[in-house]
């Protein structure tokens, strides 16, 4: 066979297996990724709210210009109060950024060590999770332990565990998922362990040593540990396919501004939220930004090192899928090139 007639046998059976990939791709994703982009981000913002989200936030700070904050759809939808842009948010995940800057102050400090093994730290767990004498506080920092996830129980985000000891018993006595150090593997019990040695160490809530070293010090008045700690009426709504009630009222941790998270950020970033040999430390151990998830909020801190941009996104509306993750992520990259393109258009 000719080389002629082997690029066209080969150009149309990729022809042919992107059309099929179309059928496995939802819908509702390739519209999000194909529709033209629009002049700015609040059109974008818009655009999302048309796409599912019931409500979205989004904040910016661009190295040289004054940050900027948008916002779209609802704060609450039963009472039809529109979305704010200083709302309260559930972060989730992206707590752990603060967890690891924290840890890192109290490495510095020389009342943690990154090589002692969790036997050191909770010796009572010794025989119950495996390998505890060999788990560095470095490799769950690292989600690199091999422990088992808490969240991954069957049914957990039907109902949540409230407590530590809760948390802690859907794992206790479980194989270890691989020999600690081996792979990653992304796993909350990690930092589950890790505010409890935290706890342990300072004796009193870690959440006041971080806002005494972290929040206090960059003016971040609007983060707190629980959504007991806030008005109600400042959080966003937040609402899950399939579910038909708000979600706001459920505690799952850390709440905060889209604004406070991207100071942090920024300050994680540049560097001004450590001191002395902090730096060096936290760049050894943990990433300058993060994603979270927790049922009715999905919650994205990007830093772009290219721009020397921050861009926080708020989403409140998840499904059992996760169709609206990949479409958050969709829109996090829309938004992105409409602000680079407006940078480059002045």
């Amino acid at each position: 066979m000719n080389k002629k007639k082997t690029k066209i046998i080969l150009r149309t059976i990729l022809i042919t297996a992107s059309l099929a990939s179309l059928f496995f791709v939802p819908w509702k994703l390739v519209k999000a990724w194909i529709l033209p982009l629009p002049n700015s981000v609040q059109e974008q913002l818009d655009q999302a709210v048309d796409h599912g989200f019931e409500g979205v936030v989004v904040y910016v700070d661009q190295a040289g210009e004054s940050s900027k904050k948008y916002a779209s759809g609802w704060h609450n939808k039963e009472t039809k109060i529109p979305a704010r842009p200083n709302a309260l948010y559930k972060i989730a995940s992206i707590s752990k950024l603060y967890d690891a800057v924290a840890v890192t102050k109290l490495v510095s400090s020389g009342q943690l060590s990154l090589d002692k093994t969790l036997a050191d730290y909770l010796p009572e767990l010794v025989g119950k999770i495996e390998n505890a004498e060999t788990i560095t506080l470095r490799l769950m920092i690292q989600h690199r332990s091999g422990i088992p996830n808490f969240t991954d129980a069957p049914n957990f985000w039907a109902e949540p565990t409230g407590t530590y000891e809760e948390s802690l018993a859907l794992i206790e006595g479980k194989p270890a998922n691989f020999k600690p150090g081996k792979k990653y593997e992304y796993c909350n019990t990690n930092y589950l362990l890790i505010n409890k040695i935290m706890d342990n160490v300072l004796g009193y809530r870690n959440f006041q040593f971080i806002q005494q070293e972290i929040l206090n010090p960059l003016g971040l008045k609007n983060t707190f540990s629980s959504v007991n700690e806030v008005n109600i009426d400042d959080v966003m709504s937040g609402y899950h396919v399939g579910y038909p009630h708000d979600l706001k009222n459920n505690d799952h941790g850390m709440h905060a501004t889209a604004e406070d998270v991207g100071k942090f950020i920024r300050a994680l970033n540049d560097g001004t939220v450590f001191k002395n040999n902090e730096q060096e430390i936290y760049a050894s151990i943990y990433e300058f930004e993060h994603d979270g998830w927790v049922p009715g909020y999905q919650s994205f801190a990007k830093y772009y090192k290219n721009t020397d941009m921050v861009i926080i996104a708020f989403y409140s509306t998840t499904d059992p899928k996760l169709l609206n993750w990949n479409l958050s992520q969709i829109l996090n990259r829309r938004i992105y090139r409409i602000i680079k393109k407006s940078k480059n258009e002045e």
